[in-house]
């Protein structure tokens, strides 16, 4: 029987595993390269674009992915119970595009040398390399979650900024922005020849900030808060409203321990829609942890936005392995 889109949630699950392999390998630039993933289920892969999130299931140490179940709902239960010799290695991407009509996925890699195992594997991937991807499936009617950005519907201004990790997902969701968006995007990147051209809206301009040796933030964090000032001063005149004093956020806004804790906090509800319709100003933080905390009190609890229209997301933390 043919397989088609028409399914319901009780048939299908949001999320599956799908098995793939490497059909190109593209360098972008000395930091980055797209790996396009080809494989006969790719159809179903659902195009959400934005930030949607997908995993990759890189080889076990002791091999491949035999000792997986492709059928079970609880894969990730399942896969926490495995002995660590054969727990493949499990990293968070964001897919770049969806071409169902011809089973390709593209997905964006940063290399930073053996320090991790997707960096590792990347470096080495040829056409015909497989691999196992989770990807929400076209089929569920639900929502699938894994979409992170959602403005309101009247957001005067965006900001979107993060490091490296961070460049796949802005990039998507720059490229899904309407005509007329307003806005600032930060990039900081390893290197100052680590950019290319974005595809965003006239009035959304794109700043790379090559890191060239300097610890992390260290170009982000002052670029981001002079955006952020002048941003908010932009909207609050352009609305004709006062600008929030901070006062009463800063007293509301726990902190978060990096090192212990997971920093994400995005203002979505369970559908996925945003949790306030009016901003002055709307942003997306995603990076290093300690980075993106201080970006987060910038913000919420010196400047006084409302949190309800600034999504955090620490994407990995020094001196740890993240899923």
């Amino acid at each position: 029987m043919t397989e088609t889109l028409a399914a319901t949630t009780t048939q299908v699950q949001p999320w599956r595993m799908f098995d793939v392999e490497v059909k190109r390998v593209v360098r972008l630039c000395p930091s980055f390269v797209r790996i396009t993933f080809t494989g006969p289920d790719l159809h179903l892969v659902a195009d959400n674009g934005r930030d949607q999130r997908i995993k990759l299931l890189l080889p076990a140490p002791c091999g491949g992915w035999e000792h997986l179940d492709r059928q079970n709902p609880d894969w990730y239960t399942a896969w926490r119970e495995l002995p660590e010799e054969r727990r493949n290695p499990l990293r968070t991407y964001t897919v770049r595009a969806v071409r169902q009509s011809v089973n390709e996925v593209d997905v964006d890699v940063v290399l930073h040398g053996d320090t991790g195992p997707a960096s590792r594997w990347a470096q080495t991937a040829r056409p015909g390399t497989p691999l196992v991807i989770i990807a929400p499936d076209a089929r569920y009617a639900g929502p699938h979650g894994g979409v992170e950005f959602a403005p309101p519907a009247r957001a005067h201004a965006l900001l979107l900024a993060g490091d490296e990790t961070a460049v796949p997902a802005i990039a998507a969701i720059c490229e899904s922005l309407p005509d007329d968006a307003f806005g600032e995007v930060y990039l900081e990147v390893p290197h100052p020849e680590d950019r290319w051209t974005l595809a965003a809206p006239a009035g959304v301009h794109v700043h790379w900030l090559g890191r060239d040796g300097a610890a992390h933030g260290t170009l982000l964090v002052p670029a981001v808060e002079a955006a952020a000032d002048r941003l908010l001063a932009m909207g609050v005149r352009a609305s004709a409203t006062a600008l929030p004093t901070g006062s009463s956020s800063a007293a509301v806004l726990e902190d978060v321990d990096v090192d212990r804790d997971v920093l994400w906090e995005v203002p979505i509800d369970d559908d996925g829609h945003a949790l306030t319709q009016d901003a002055v100003l709307y942003a997306w933080l995603a990076g290093e942890a300690g980075v993106i905390k201080t970006l987060r009190r910038h913000l919420v609890g010196e400047r006084g936005v409302d949190r309800k229209a600034v999504a955090f997301m620490g994407y990995w933390r020094r001196g740890k392995a993240e899923i």
